[in-house]
């Protein structure tokens, strides 16, 4: 198998898609966030000190989705025409799983941008959760599904 970063010197290299089609693209991604009971009640009720936790972890991602090319050296910069963020609060496993939509029409997949985004958020809520709750536990973060490309849809077999 070649790798495509990868040039014949074997130096990274970002991958030429001038030749690719444009289309449509979408990918799904997710984190999930353990806390303390306490804490997922607190984020529930508006009584972090720092403020609303899941507003500010919601531009949060969509900025670091945008930012995805700054971030990962190989990432092409792109025209994002979507990106959204859900946030479900699970008070039985005291978790917070934030799901990313992210969309473009372009040459390459937006894989990077969707996985960025819930990191980013979930990031966030450590950050404003972090004086009342310091082991807090990010994990799951993964690719739920992709279409549009040569390979069209893909979905992860965990969901």
């Amino acid at each position: 198998m070649q790798l495509n970063h990868i040039n014949e010197q074997g130096y990274a290299r970002m991958v030429d898609v001038s030749n690719k089609e444009d289309t449509f693209r979408v990918a799904k991604a997710r984190a999930v966030v353990c806390m303390q009971a306490s804490t997922l009640a607190m984020i529930r009720d508006g009584a972090i000190k720092k403020g609303d936790v899941l507003a500010v972890a919601q531009i949060a991602g969509i900025m670091g989705a945008k930012q995805t090319p700054a971030l990962i050296p190989m990432c092409h910069p792109l025209f994002l025409s979507g990106v959204d963020l859900k946030f479900t609060l699970d008070d039985e496993s005291a978790r917070i799983i934030i799901d990313s939509e992210v969309k473009t029409t372009g040459q390459t997949g937006v894989e990077m941008e969707a996985i960025t985004a819930v990191t980013i958020a979930a990031l966030t809520i450590y950050d404003m959760c972090k004086a009342v709750d310091r082991w807090m536990e990010i994990s799951e973060i993964r690719l739920l599904e992709k279409s549009g490309g040569k390979s069209g849809f893909l979905q992860s077999k965990k969901q």
